[in-house]
């Protein structure tokens, strides 16, 4: 299987801490792999380092084997990689559809505007949002800007996509139907690097698992072997409610 994306020593330190330390792993063409861990693991700096929202202070990121480690976050995108936030940030005042046409416009194949009008609305309707195009971003449910999220990183025409806490805010049912919208956007060929508390959720949709602790790799492995490594569980158990999720009790 092709290597997509390989992080390669990766550090951040802000100050006295050191959010990303010595972290290096893969990710895979057609790959679903999944980034947990404790809360403050440095799972959304991952992300930054990415993405290039922060610039490593060592390490390197390469994609299609080619070295974008500092590249501003519109260069990342043009190369085919389109992101998610934890914290949603559609523009507001603007409809749906023209927050999509957004994302298509600064993706990855430099889209004129009619053209990125037409993967708007392919998009939007991929994602179930069809229904709500000329409204207003900002009266959207958290489920609807969860969705138009999505459906801006997806306009962008990603390679890799990363996905930062998708489901978070969502009931079980909105949930069940995101994992549907993730796994059909994997058969596209996308690869998803996916952070995510849900564990039922992302122990069945992830090939394979990575497990942060303070800014280090904890461990890898496959989900069932990710939920049985006892250095994961002891982790874990300073938040009972995760440690619950990820062994299927809760």
């Amino acid at each position: 299987m092709r290597t997509l994306l390989e992080v390669v020593d990766l550090e951040k330190h802000f100050g006295g801490l050191a959010a990303v330390e010595g972290l290096s792993f893969s990710v895979h063409e057609g790959e679903i792999l999944g980034l947990i861990g404790p809360n403050g693991a440095g799972k959304s700096t991952v992300f930054n380092l990415v993405n290039g929202v922060y610039p490593p202070d060592r390490g390197r990121v390469i994609f299609q084997d080619a070295d974008i480690t500092g590249l501003e976050p519109y260069r990342v995108a043009r190369r085919g990689i389109a992101r998610t936030h934890q914290i949603v940030q559609p523009l507001t005042t603007m409809t749906v559809l023209d927050n999509c046409v957004v994302g298509a416009c600064f993706g990855r194949e430099n889209l004129s505007l009619g053209r990125a009008s037409e993967v708007a609305l392919e998009v939007a309707a991929f994602v179930g949002l069809e229904d709500r195009l000329g409204d207003p971003a900002g009266q959207l449910t958290v489920a609807g800007k969860k969705r138009l999220e999505l459906a801006r990183a997806l306009c962008a025409r990603p390679l890799l996509l990363l996905l930062d806490e998708v489901l978070a805010g969502l009931n079980p049912t909105e949930i069940e139907n995101m994992v549907g919208v993730i796994r059909r956007i994997r058969d596209q060929g996308i690869s998803i690097l996916i952070i995510e508390h849900v564990m039922q959720a992302i122990m069945s949709l992830s090939d394979r698992v990575i497990v942060l602790s303070s800014g280090r790799m904890l461990a890898e492995g496959s989900p069932a072997e990710v939920v049985n490594n006892p250095a994961v569980i002891e982790a874990y158990l300073g938040d009972p409610e995760l440690a619950a999720k990820l062994h299927g009790k809760a």
